[in-house]
């Protein structure tokens, strides 16, 4: 019998999964597979849960939340070389990861899970931690993280485009350095994201080349431009095309160093990350993740 821990978080999204969680336990247990419940906590780490995956001997692990809780158990599952599987069953405001991956079925989802269909995926890494799908940083990024909890419960992903349009007169460009493998590049730039899958603040195609187990990051520099350049920059983002857009500079490498003499943070997979600057690497076939195909 597979045995898979479900790692939850109770307020992803619109806080209701813990509804959804009997259906999900039923589903497994029809296929003759039992699901065991892991709370996830805002600890960043958490021992109870290396230990629950090594003494249930699991067959993976399935994490219910969005791109954040998936950053807080790949980390974990990573930290401790526990070595299993991955699944998602997306709840959170921001699924961006699952998006590309296609899961939006889980009832072929989970059969797929129970028969062990997986693949070896790419992530970054950031000195000690991993991320799975984006980093990013510049004036642009503090936008996700001013969002209002309340705002961002009801209006979900809205919330984060309405919080966009009102900072929009007040971005400056900030002068970065920024080495890609051997190309330096120095230019004033109101955002740089560095992201492993296509799929970036729900925008299904922001670096078309990206994929998960090229051994490559892709790196998209929104250059400083003034306020009709920048809708046009908007506009090309929306319809796919951001990276014909020559406000834009795209690149592809293993390794990449951002520095800046302001203070900036950065954005992991949603959430806030360190101060610049930063050296991102990547770590090829580092993670196995269930797939929906």
């Amino acid at each position: 019998m597979k045995k898979f821990i479900l790692a939850y978080n109770p307020v992803s999204g619109d806080a209701m999964f813990k509804r959804k969680l009997d259906d999900i336990i039923h589903q497994f247990q029809i296929r003759g597979a039992v699901i065991v419940p892991y709370r996830t906590l805002k600890d960043k780490y958490d021992p109870f849960y290396a230990r629950c995956v090594k003494e249930l001997d699991a067959d993976g692990v399935i994490v219910a939340g969005g791109d954040g809780t998936l950053h807080k158990i790949i980390n974990m599952t990573i930290h401790d070389k526990l070595g299993v599987p991955i699944g998602i069953i997306p709840s959170g405001t921001s699924n961006d990861f699952a998006v590309h991956l296609g899961i939006n079925d889980h009832g072929e989802y989970i059969n797929n899970i129970i028969e062990g269909k997986t693949q070896f995926v790419d992530i970054g890494c950031i000195g000690d931690e991993y991320f799975i799908n984006v980093v990013s940083a510049g004036m642009m990024t503090s936008v996700a993280h001013e969002v209002d909890a309340r705002l961002k419960h009801t209006l979900g992903k809205l919330a984060y485009y309405l919080k966009g349009v009102t900072e929009l007169a007040t971005l400056k460009g900030l002068d970065f350095t920024i080495t890609a493998d051997d190309e330096v590049i120095r230019d004033k730039i109101f955002m740089v994201l560095v992201s492993n899958s296509p799929v970036v603040a729900s925008f299904r195609n922001v670096s078309p080349q990206a994929s998960i187990n090229d051994g490559k990051l892709d790196m998209v520099i929104i250059r400083q431009c003034n306020f009709p350049e920048l809708m046009r920059v908007i506009a090309d983002t929306v319809n796919g095309k951001l990276t014909d857009n020559s406000n834009v500079i795209y690149r592809q490498a293993s390794t990449i160093h951002f520095e800046c003499n302001d203070l900036v943070e950065s954005d992991i997979d949603g959430e806030l990350g360190p101060k610049l600057p930063l050296t991102i690497t990547t770590s090829k076939d580092a993670l196995r993740m269930f797939i929906m195909k």
